[in-house]
């Protein structure tokens, strides 16, 4: 089967873009599920209910999120009513929604796991910990991991942790795709980042001229999004329903 990672969705533009382009990749690739990082889905980052609903409504499975996953307080309770909206495993118990979901395709049911990184990030329960968690409730055959972390040392250090005991690892958050997949000797598929869908002249989906101000001047600036000509970033993970095991890895970069 073959299972399509989008890269952290980008405001109301990426949203789109999306939108336009998705239909056609699925049919291309034999896509069988479509996870999408969408925390920052919302213009001016988080997420919102209408986002969310353009995301699921544009072909997305399954959407997970990161740090910016309560940023909009309209979005608290989208995490309760909508299974296949992910946040952190790793945040605490008290916040809405819950890290994994198990989506059944008839055939064959996935796993998708969701954790945050505390590398260079706000304090949370040890991904490793809380892996060790929902991996030993039971998960299926085939499941995925959304890490969305800053540092590729705890990313990469993860994926060797989840070596053999889940189908694929890949990051998100940096926003810049990495060029560095492969399959871990034990058949994990690893990507340290998807990347980003959103305006390509830009840094990281955010118009250049207000990032420089705020390198600058160390003042706050208002982050509004960029336009223009986008892309999707993304990677195809191609599995053996039978072992669970990724067979390769295709990185994408739609323009």
């Amino acid at each position: 089967m073959n299972i399509l990672a989008i890269g952290d969705v980008v405001g109301s533009i990426g949203c789109n873009f999306l939108r336009s382009h998705l239909p056609a990749v699925k049919k291309m690739k034999g896509i069988d599920l479509v996870i999408a990082n969408g925390e920052n889905s919302a213009d001016g980052n988080g997420l919102t209910p209408a986002s969310v609903h353009h995301l699921f409504d544009s072909g997305v499975d399954v959407i997970t999120s990161g740090n910016h996953s309560f940023r909009r307080r309209e979005s608290y309770d989208l995490y309760d009513s909508c299974p296949a909206l992910l946040r952190p495993a790793n945040f605490p118990s008290s916040a809405p929604g819950k890290g994994f979901e198990v989506i059944d395709l008839g055939r064959i049911q996935v796993g998708v796991l969701n954790l945050i990184g505390v590398v260079y990030m706000e304090s949370m329960e040890s991904p490793f910990d809380a892996a060790d968690r929902i991996l030993s409730a039971g998960v299926p055959k085939i499941t995925l991991v959304d890490f969305h972390a800053e540092a590729t040392g705890e990313k990469r250090s993860l994926a060797y942790y989840l070596d053999g005991r889940v189908t694929a690892v890949f990051g998100t958050h940096t926003h810049v795709q990495t060029a560095d997949e492969t399959i871990l000797p034990g058949g994990t598929g690893y990507l340290s980042d998807l990347g980003m869908t959103g305006p390509i002249q830009s840094v990281l989906g955010v118009k250049p001229e207000l990032i420089i101000q705020k390198m600058r001047t160390k003042m706050p600036v208002r982050f509004d999004l960029a336009d223009g000509d986008c892309r999707i970033d993304g990677a195809v993970f191609s599995i053996d329903e039978k072992t669970g095991k990724t067979i390769s890895i295709e990185r994408l970069q739609i323009l």
